[in-house]
């Protein structure tokens, strides 16, 4: 959604140098304790066996008494290793990042506009907040969750708005706060807050960011019991307090405040000393979590985080601008437009994006160029969603079985209306070979007629293999499976069997919904007569189009792998025509 998320190794997930679980830290330094003190305390063990001990200053001991004093400095050894680290337990993890430390800004940000929008309407009540309390009489936001999949940018947005304030950034994620110490994850919570609040009276303001929230906000449950208190009940109580502390003295103005306490006690009333008033620390905390349904619901009402932004899958408008937005900072060909990569890229959130150009790069340098072309981006395609293309060494009648397989998922995939964006008989991961097709337009609706096409190019395999060689190979497995999965959709979920009783939401209660359509006599059979209409029209299309089949299993076999255009131009040359799409309802 959010183009910037990864332009400068700033996105989602790589704000900071993820934090290792706290555990970890303790030990490692206890460790370093006990290789400081280790050799220390074996000298002295030593001094003492050998009735020499060391007096440091003090009086002799007697050498009887050398024992005593091994003890004791073991007893405080003790207290250093284990005390210590107690101690800092409790400290907040965070990091701070300054606004020079990043030149990230809302500018930077581009794709999902209103996504944009709402930010900035956090952040211009985050900068007016004392017009909009003093002049308007309303209460800026204190708490904004951002809710979205992995990698759309709500951790790039978050940096851009601090850097847009001018503030200080203090970024954490909510697994540090858990502490292997009874009551340190509180401490830990507090701290942050007190954090905050210092860093927001000091600076006129700061942006808190707690990643992965759902690791310490979690719903609460069992709150009878004692054993949840330090659990997920009293940390969610914990976080509930926090973010009503804003208002809460720093340290001097507490300290200030109990002297003129003091002093009260001594006056008379009418000459009572005023405590110094505590202005409202100017601290947006923003939350972020790709679960906000495991969230406690008290943690999203009034005065908490209220405010909920979704962070979606950008529709193919954004990709094709965050596509230009990389695509500005990376070397590349003439024939790699924006449009293409966004068409090529549905359903990638920015990271994603950005990735595949990354590894198109990879693909560029190991063919010897030094800018990504087109089918660098094809090739990266498939490398980042299957793996790596290797040839295993096919019997030619074998090689020649799976190219009439693929060439028919290509021919019909094309037939019905669909864009193929490559063919290939490479062995990528358990693939003997694929063809890679999608909507011809991105749509957020389908139909019962392109579902009946998707069952024509999943059956095309074993329709051709039938045709060439007499019978279909294990190959068609998945394909059935692929084709069985669209016929229970049409049947079970979108009325398309003769019944419009839907059994998606027995499904949702338990179960799948191939499993509840199966598993019915009268679903069954619609499902199978869905089937066999699918299996005869792409018989009638194999068919009829059998010279443009063989035309392209020749030239699968011929190069191995095949984009869209060569696909395309193949079967045109063998007059294999694109089917016309229904026209639209007047």
């Amino acid at each position: 959604m959010l183009g910037a998320s990864a332009a400068r190794r700033c996105c989602e997930g790589r704000t900071s140098t993820p934090s290792p679980p706290v555990n970890g830290h303790v030990s490692g330094r206890l460790a370093k304790l006990a290789v400081l003190l280790g050799p220390l305390a074996l000298w002295l063990w030593a001094r003492g066996l050998s009735g020499d001990p060391v007096s440091f200053g003090w009086p002799d001991v007697p050498a009887g008494n050398s024992d005593l004093l091994i003890a004791v400095g073991l007893m405080v050894m003790l207290v250093l290793v284990v005390g210590l680290p107690l101690v800092a337990a409790g400290h907040s993890p965070h990091v701070v990042l300054r606004p020079a430390d990043s030149a990230v800004r809302l500018g930077d940000v581009v794709g999902a506009e209103a996504t944009k929008r709402e930010a900035v309407d956090t952040l211009n009540l985050f900068l007016a907040h004392r017009t909009f309390a003093s002049e308007l009489g309303g209460q800026p936001r204190r708490g904004v969750l951002f809710e979205g999949p992995p990698g759309t940018g709500k951790t790039y947005l978050a940096k851009a708005m601090a850097g847009e304030a001018g503030v200080p950034f203090l970024f954490v994620s909510a697994s540090a706060f858990q502490s292997m110490y009874y009551g340190q994850t509180n401490r830990k919570v507090r701290s942050y807050f007190k954090a905050l609040r210092r860093e927001a009276r000091r600076e006129g303001g700061a942006i808190g960011f707690i990643e992965e929230f759902d690791a310490i906000g979690g719903a609460r449950s069992n709150m009878g019991s004692g054993a949840s208190r330090e659990g997920v009940t009293g940390v969610v109580n914990e976080l509930l307090v926090q973010m009503q502390s804003f208002d809460l003295p720093s340290g001097r103005a507490a300290l200030a405040g109990r002297l003129v306490d003091l002093a009260n006690l001594w006056l008379p009333l009418h000459r009572h000393l005023s405590r110094p008033a505590t202005p409202q620390a100017n601290v947006l905390v923003v939350a972020a979590t790709n679960r906000a349904a495991d969230l406690d619901p008290a943690l999203m009402r009034p005065g908490r985080f209220d405010r909920i932004v979704h962070f979606g899958l950008p529709p193919r408008r954004d990709r094709e601008a965050i596509a230009a937005y990389y695509l500005g900072r990376k070397s590349h060909g003439p024939d790699v437009a924006a449009d293409a990569v966004a068409g090529l890229t549905s359903g990638y959130t920015p990271v994603r994006i950005e990735r595949l150009l990354d590894e198109a790069l990879v693909c560029a340098l190991r063919r010897g160029g030094r800018e990504m072309r087109w089918p660098d981006v094809l090739e990266a395609k498939l490398v980042t969603e299957l793996g790596l293309s290797h040839d295993d060494g096919y019997e030619p009648v074998e090689r020649r079985r799976i190219a009439t397989h693929e060439a028919a998922h290509a021919l019909v995939a094309t037939l019905v209306g669909r864009r193929v964006t490559v063919a290939s008989i490479l062995r990528r991961s358990d693939a003997l070979g694929l063809v890679a097709h999608d909507d011809a337009e991105e749509r957020l609706l389908s139909t019962p007629s392109e579902a009946k096409g998707l069952m024509q190019v999943a059956l095309a395999g074993m329709v051709a293999e039938e045709l060439e060689w007499g019978e279909a190979s294990s190959g068609i497995s998945s394909d059935l499976a692929a084709a069985t999965t669209v016929a229970a959709q049409l049947v079970g979920a979108l009325g398309a069997g003769g019944s419009r009783l839907s059994l998606e939401a027995a499904s949702m209660a338990g179960g799948n919904l191939v499993a509840k359509v199966l598993g019915d006599e009268t679903s069954r059979r619609s499902a199978e007569r869905l089937m066999a209409e699918a299996e005869a029209a792409t018989r009638g299309l194999v068919e009829r189009h059998r010279s443009a089949l063989r035309a392209l299993t020749d030239a699968l076999l011929a190069g191995d792998e095949l984009s869209g255009d060569e696909v395309r131009e193949v079967l045109a040359r063998h007059g294999a025509e694109v089917a016309p799409r229904a026209a639209a309802p007047r």
